[in-house]
């Protein structure tokens, strides 16, 4: 069983950064965040997985950032140049096996959630 804390998000403007955590209790191999907009599907984001490979989504990349703490067991997202269209809850997910490079940004590809933290940028 892995458990996920989230923490960080925020009200920001246009233009602004916030940086978001995810502590986990137990091994995770594969490690993501996620998001879901009122209305729309949940969308990954971002992962990590101890191969050190990290993939982004097209529309955060050059403006987020994901990193790993493994010692902490605790994941990270910089987001700057925030937007409003950035505005969702954000969640974290956590996967203790391997996922396939092409899958990482699949949200049926982790077993395990966070409770998820809200985000919102405004204009």
């Amino acid at each position: 069983q892995v458990h996920l804390l989230e923490s960080g998000g925020g009200s920001v403007q246009s233009g602004g950064s916030l940086r978001l955590s995810c502590a986990a209790s137990g091994y995770t191999d594969c490690m993501g965040w996620f998001r879901q907009a009122p209305g729309k599907e949940r969308e990954g984001v971002a992962s990590f997985c101890r191969d050190d490979n990290m993939e982004y989504a097209n529309s955060v990349v050059g403006r987020f950032t994901i990193s790993r703490d493994n010692a902490k067991n605790t994941l990270y997202l910089q987001m700057d140049r925030l937007r409003p269209e950035d505005t969702a809850t954000y969640y974290c997910a956590a996967q203790p096996g391997v996922i396939m490079s092409w899958l990482r940004l699949r949200r049926d590809s982790y077993a395990y959630w966070g409770q998820g933290t809200q985000v919102t940028v405004s204009s």
